[in-house]
């Protein structure tokens, strides 16, 4: 949901690959001013448009086949355009 001037994300991984993580990181680079005002169910870092969001304590493990849930607020200015590349554990997300 957008207001304007910040909206709300809902955010689903799933492991594709045949083995189990142990462990999960989603990175990915806002085109325009957003910033992350808070996170749930990962632990988030931002450096300008940069983000990477790591599992918390409890999620890290994902088993084949498997989905995690996160979700963020954020604020921004102007345009609200979307990020177009996102990655886990440094594969490009499909």
């Amino acid at each position: 949901s957008d207001w304007g001037s910040g909206f709300v994300a809902n955010v689903t991984i799933t492991n594709r690959s045949a083995s189990a993580w142990n462990g999960w990181t989603l990175a990915w680079t806002f085109p325009g001013t957003q910033r992350i005002a808070n996170l749930w169910n990962g632990v988030v870092s931002q450096a300008g448009q940069a983000v990477t969001v790591r599992n918390a304590p409890y999620n890290g493990q994902v088993s084949p086949g498997a989905s995690i849930s996160l979700g963020f607020q954020s604020t921004y200015s102007g345009a609200n355009p979307r990020p177009t590349m996102f990655t886990v554990n440094g594969a490009v997300c499909q």
